[in-house]
Parts: structure tokens; sequence; C-alpha cells
């Protein structure tokens, strides 16, 4: 088993974040004016620790994953992977770098190339960097077959031989060969069947205990992020709007958006939804081309004042709102207390 990145340490001996994501933008110019698809996202993840960022589509969270691993350039905003800002690294300057961050794509059957068999598949990266001779590169990607539930005679097969989960699997130990400190897993589930999707989760979730990497893991899939991550960051509209530890936010969401999704969640025991309350958003996610002055979910949310119409809310951390060994429940709301007390948006869209 090979083991995981060794924490790099900062100054005083702290713990250097394998990603830090700062005041991140990415607006794209266009004849009809400018999409703002992502407008301000910050947050980090540490050696070992997987970090989920949710939203409806068209939220920015795609966008986001896009920026940090440099297939899109920032438009303002800082990306930093193991304390190295890469976000204006020339192509040369940042290739070195590329072994410490990777991608597994949404849609495995358009992110292998086709003409390439699966052993060639999984060395490209060993190749590229030059971190294994041909014998190694050979032992390498059959150590990383077996990780990844695959059969050795695969490996002479081209993607179209393979089905989407196999292809899925092969993505990811292609992702895992260079041993990078950072994972952005691009919902990596959602172009499968539903028979396949719960063993690559349970696949990426061994993996990440046994390699200790960070992961930005990107989902719209609830159930998926509350099994696979530490902590959430919930995307509306270009804008982090809250962020907590997975269990305190499925316990007790405090942004009305994080209230709504987690409404609309389906439960196993139907006894337990029929308990719930569900609560009903109106109208549609507004345009990032146009978004709504203020705080940008106040067209849409229950709760909402004239504050909220016309002045954005920052996003805050909750003086007290986790324990001790906790990390900081942070919210983009004017309604939200300072000692955390939250107005019910279900009672409100009743």
């Amino acid at each position: 088993m090979t083991a995981g990145p060794t924490p790099p340490a900062g100054a005083a001996g702290t713990v250097t974040p394998v990603l830090a994501v700062r005041g991140l933008k990415r607006h794209f110019d266009g004849a009809g004016g400018t999409v703002r698809a992502v407008d301000g996202v910050s947050l980090t993840i540490l050696p070992g620790e997987v970090v989920g960022l949710v939203g409806e589509s068209g939220s920015g969270k795609s966008t986001v994953g896009r920026c940090v691993v440099r297939l899109d350039r920032p438009t303002d905003g800082s990306v930093e992977i193991n304390g190295t800002d890469v976000t204006t690294l020339a192509p040369r300057a940042l290739r070195p770098l590329r072994k410490d961050f990777h991608l597994v794509f949404q849609d495995p059957s358009s992110s292998l190339d086709p003409r390439m068999t699966i052993r060639q598949i999984i060395a490209e990266p060993l190749r590229l960097h030059g971190t294994a001779d041909r014998a190694e590169a050979a032992r390498r990607v059959d150590e990383l077959l077996a990780q990844v539930g695959l059969r050795p005679e695969l490996a002479d097969r081209n993607p179209h031989e393979l089905s989407g989960g196999q292809r899925q699997r092969v993505s990811i130990a292609r992702a895992l060969s260079v041993d990078p400190a950072l994972l952005v897993a691009d919902e990596p589930t959602s172009a499968l069947d539903v028979s396949v999707q719960a063993s690559v989760l349970n696949l990426l979730a061994d993996l990440q205990r046994e390699r200790g990497f960070g992961c930005l893991f990107i989902t719209h899939d609830l159930a998926a992020v509350e099994y696979l991550a530490d902590r959430i960051a919930v995307m509306y509209l270009g804008r982090i709007v809250e962020q907590a530890p997975a269990a305190e936010l499925f316990a007790a969401p405090k942004h009305p958006y994080t209230q709504a999704l987690l409404s609309a969640a389906p439960v196993p025991d139907p006894a337990e939804q029929r308990g719930r309350s569900r609560i009903v958003l109106g109208g549609d996610l507004p345009s990032p081309l146009d978004p709504p002055p203020g705080c940008h979910f106040h067209t849409r949310c229950p709760l909402a004042t004239d504050r909220c119409r016309t002045e954005s809310p920052e996003l805050r951390t909750l003086p007290g709102a986790a324990g001790p060994d906790s990390a900081p429940r942070q919210v983009a709301c004017h309604l939200v207390a300072d000692d955390g007390t939250v107005p019910d948006a279900a009672e409100a869209s009743a």
C-alpha cells in the first residue's frame, strides 16, 4: 500500500493546507454581458480532509474545480497548492507542480483517450513527470489496478471495452498514480448507473483513508457528500453561503438555502420523510449574467427582508458555533444571529 502524502509544515509548526482558495472569481465576458460564474469564493482543505462543495446546477461549483486545477484561469483571487500560488504560473512553471493535484472528471467516457490502452492511460502521468522507469511504471499500474478493484487483464483493453463504472475506476487510478496531495472529484458518479455509484463512492472513501490525500468533492448529491465529506461548503449563484462540519450542517443548517436543500433530499425511511417539513422555493435560480442585488438568494428566500434586497451579506464565522476540536461554522445571511440562532424557513414557506 502506498503511503499518503506527508503534511507540509508552515510557519510556527502550523499545517499548510493542501488547498487554499482566497477571493476566487471567474467571470466570462460575452456579447450579452459578463457572466459571474464564481464571485468571491474562499475555502481551505487540510491534508487528509475531504471538503464537499454542493449546490444546484449553475451555482459555479464545477468552475471552482476547474480553476483549482488550472483548466481555467481565475479572473481574480488566488489558488495555493501546498503553499504555492499557482494562480498565474506560466504553463512551463506549472507543469512540475501538476503531480500534486489531479482532477477526476464527471464523465469518464470523454476524459479517457480512446486510442490508448488502460495501461498507457494510467502510466501517462508517471511518464510525463518522469517519476518511474518502464519497469517501475508497469509495477505501479498493476498495483493501481488492484487498488481500484480492476482485474489485471483489463490493462491491455481500450476504454470502450469497459463499463462506465470500470472507466471511472481507471480515471481514479490515473489521478492517484503520482500520489497527489489533492484530488478534485467533479461529480464523479453522476454519469454512472445508480447500481454502480455506491461502489465508486466506497472506493473513493477507502482510497482517501488509506492514502491521506486532501479531496475537494464537488456534487449535487447530498447523500454522497454526507457519506464522504468532513466539511461541507454550500454554493449559491457563484458564492459560498454556508460552511460547516458535515455532521453539524446536516443536524442544524443555518442558511435558508441550506435548509431548503436538505429538506428536499430524500431519506431512506418513509416514516421519517412524513415527519419532515418541505421548504418550497419560489422561482428559478437567477442568471449569473444578471445576479440580483443584495443577497443573491433574496428572490427565492421565504424570509427575505428589505436589507436582504439591498445589502450583500458577508460570509462570517459564528462564535462558539463549533466545538473546540471542530472547524468553525460560517454563514452569509443577515438573518442568522451571531450566536447561531436562525429563523425557520420551513415555517415561513408553509
